[in-house]
């Protein structure tokens, strides 16, 4: 039987502008993952881990964190657009309606703009706006992004699964 290459990822030459990437999986978030990452990155704000003083703000109940909502939103899209490459920066994130515990997310990328990287030959610059809908269907998270992708015939190549030793 032959062995088939696992998904890699995408490298520079995969991206098209306007092309569209939808997360494969959804995540549930949950109330402890929302004050776990709230304590752990020292937000003081009550509004993420006090139910009893959110239940008199106008959202009534603790809001999700929105960094936490950026990571996992940013998460779900590293197969589809930073797999091979990493980060140069996020723009314009808004946080049109609220997540709350319970609510799942998914995400849904566009390819705004591609081009080489003029300082690095084996690297080309991806830009994506990125949209974090909840189980409804409501966007709760949007932004623009921009990434450094390997080249395909420049990458690194890896051998993630072990061989059997041979006899």
């Amino acid at each position: 039987m032959p062995l088939q290459p696992g998904w890699e990822g995408r490298y520079f030459e995969d991206f098209r502008v306007g092309d569209v990437y939808r997360s494969r999986v959804g995540r549930t978030v949950t109330e402890a993952d929302n004050i776990w990452f709230t304590l752990l990155t020292n937000n003081s704000n009550q509004l993420h881990f006090n139910s009893d003083y959110a239940r008199h703000t106008l959202f009534g109940r603790p809001l999700i964190n929105s960094t936490l909502t950026l990571a996992i939103v940013t998460g779900l899209t590293v197969p589809d657009v930073s797999e091979n490459g990493f980060a140069l920066g996020w723009e314009e994130v808004t946080l049109p309606h609220p997540l709350y515990a319970g609510d799942t997310l998914y995400a849904e990328t566009e390819v705004l703009a591609v081009r080489e990287s003029q300082s690095r030959p084996e690297w080309g610059i991806v830009q994506v706006r990125t949209r974090g809908l909840n189980q409804h269907g409501q966007v709760v998270i949007e932004f623009r992004r921009s990434v450094m992708v390997w080249k395909r015939a420049h990458a690194p190549r890896l051998q993630p699964f072990p061989s059997p030793p041979q006899a």
